[in-house]
């Protein structure tokens, strides 16, 4: 009886690790790479100020605005850069052997791309959906169907690398017209438009 509990307490211990880490870790390398380059370009943009007859108040105001210019510039150029054909090339290598090996990067980068509509999603269809028949309604996204059941994956917002599946009966849920990048935004803005999804529900609940 005492092993039985212990290896239960074993499991919910390493899902809740694994979870976690699912959940945290596309977010977190996000924001140590920023934080790589904010510094990268502030070591070497700062030296510049010195030529400027100013305090060091400005001097920091200064650093920050160039340091703004430059990365946005800097993502211009490797935008450029990736659609030509010899970055396009570099670009799919440098995914196969290294990027697609981090942990969280492949949902992270298909989630990033849906969010600006450049690629084909493979979710089919943002809706509303009762996961638990309250009345309370979930934004989700159908993934696949099967007979009377539809698969959900409802993210969690901030962060729409992570969520839930469920899968649910097609009275519980409600279609909309909503297209999927718009539906993304909702999660990534922690529900701010989402009554726009409410404006383009259908009016069956079901198909």
């Amino acid at each position: 009886m005492k092993i039985g509990i212990l290896k239960r307490i074993r499991k919910f211990i390493q899902t809740a690790i694994l979870g976690g880490i699912a959940a945290i870790l596309p977010t977190a390398l996000v924001i140590i790479v920023f934080q790589w380059f904010f510094k990268l370009v502030y070591r070497n943009l700062e030296p510049m100020t010195r030529y400027f007859p100013l305090n060091t108040d400005y001097q920091k105001v200064i650093v920050t605005i160039l340091i703004a210019i430059t990365i946005i510039f800097l993502f211009f150029l490797g935008g450029l850069l990736v659609r030509s054909r010899i970055g396009l090339f570099f670009k799919r290598v440098l995914e196969q052997k290294y990027l697609m090996k981090i942990p969280g990067y492949k949902v992270a980068r298909e989630t990033v791309r849906q969010f600006f509509g450049k690629s084909q999603s493979f979710f089919s269809e943002v809706v509303l959906v009762d996961i638990f028949n309250s009345g309370t309604l979930m934004t989700g996204f159908i993934t696949d169907k099967y007979d009377l059941y539809y698969t959900v994956f409802v993210p969690t917002g901030p962060n729409p690398t992570s969520g839930n599946i469920y899968h649910v009966r097609n009275d519980q849920v409600i279609h909309t017209t909503t297209k999927i990048e718009n539906g993304m935004r909702t999660i990534i803005s922690c529900g701010a438009g989402s009554k726009e999804i409410f404006k383009d529900r259908r009016d069956k609940k079901s198909n």
